[in-house]
């Protein structure tokens, strides 16, 4: 029953992440919703990821997602950008930085930039708006890079080039805070 209702606590939040305000009225999230046997493979990748590269913490939080209910992966697609020219992200034009995306030759980076500051901001934006759902009924979450870094390597978030995920879980107690490492 618990599962169940995480399960539907996460579609509002991915709800919640979709109808969140956009830069221009342009949406490039992604979201995903993950339970059960998924959930079971994010962490997989996510304890390999942590392996493979020595990051503890990683493997700390694979722990965190085998214990999940649900987790809600978000997303942006990399190759949107907003066309201001604003220089946010570090170039003169939106296409310099597209230009710098195509020559990105860093591939075990966990995100491959450079990135329109203002979708950046859309996917803040709908991160917060997915854990304020989760907090209104009662769900705790965490934020975690790391099972961002894990769907994209799944390949689970076409095109996009940064995520976050958000583990869910009811319990007595937060398995998200008071954690080692």
């Amino acid at each position: 029953m618990t599962s169940k209702a995480v399960e539907m606590v996460a579609e509002l939040m991915a709800l919640s992440a979709r109808t969140a305000p956009k830069g221009r009225g342009q949406d490039s999230i992604v979201i995903r919703v993950v339970a059960g046997e998924e959930l079971r493979m994010l962490s997989a990748e996510l304890h390999r990821l942590g392996e493979a590269r020595g990051i503890k913490f990683f493997l700390r939080d694979a722990g965190n997602l085998e214990q999940s209910d649900a987790c809600v992966l978000i997303g942006c697609r990399g190759k949107d950008f907003a066309g201001l020219d604003c220089g946010g992200c570090g170039y003169e034009t939106c296409q310099q930085m597209l230009e710098a995306q195509r020559n990105f030759q860093e591939k075990e980076k966990p995100f491959h930039g450079p990135s329109c500051v203002i979708k950046m901001t859309d996917l803040g934006i709908a991160l917060g708006s997915a854990a304020k759902t989760a907090s209104l009924h009662n769900v705790d979450n965490r934020v975690m890079f790391s099972a961002g870094v894990a769907a994209l390597s799944l390949g689970w978030l076409e095109d996009c080039n940064i995520a976050f995920g958000l583990p869910l879980k009811a319990s007595g107690k937060s398995i998200y805070f008071d954690r080692t490492a």
